[in-house]
């Protein structure tokens, strides 16, 4: 059964924006809004990424559909249960916190990064090898 919410994983809007093949992918995968969880650092990481690439203006524009979404910010029962996972399955700190997310809101984590490949309900589409 699918699940109703979803995190959006920094690496799932970086190839989505940039228009990347597997972006187009995951374009489908996205879901409404009001089903899209964004937690506040992933916001932090899509802003750094955004104003080094395209520019503040763009950054915003990003940024504000972001908040139409559902937006979690970091609290310590999140960021208790990022150090666990963090513990459990050797996950950076950003990472943690972004699947801590995912499992305190009940969602399904959709990601491009390989760090989550294999994690429980996770939606992992592995980027193209470049040669």
């Amino acid at each position: 059964m699918a699940r109703s919410m979803r995190v959006i994983d920094t690496s799932a809007w970086i190839e989505w924006l940039v228009g990347s093949a597997l972006g187009k992918k995951l374009s489908k995968e996205f879901p409404e809004k009001s089903r899209c969880i964004v937690p506040t650092i992933v916001q932090l990481e899509l802003s750094k990424w955004l104003v080094r690439e395209v520019g503040e203006e763009q950054a915003d524009q990003v940024i504000s559909y972001t908040q139409k979404c559902v937006v979690v910010p970091l609290d310590t029962a999140i960021a208790l249960l990022a150090a666990e996972l963090h513990r459990e399955h050797k996950l950076a700190t950003a990472d943690a916190i972004v699947y801590a997310t995912a499992r305190q809101r009940r969602a399904d984590l959709l990601t491009c990064d390989a760090h989550f490949n294999g994690l429980s309900d996770t939606v992992f589409f592995p980027k193209p090898t470049r040669s």
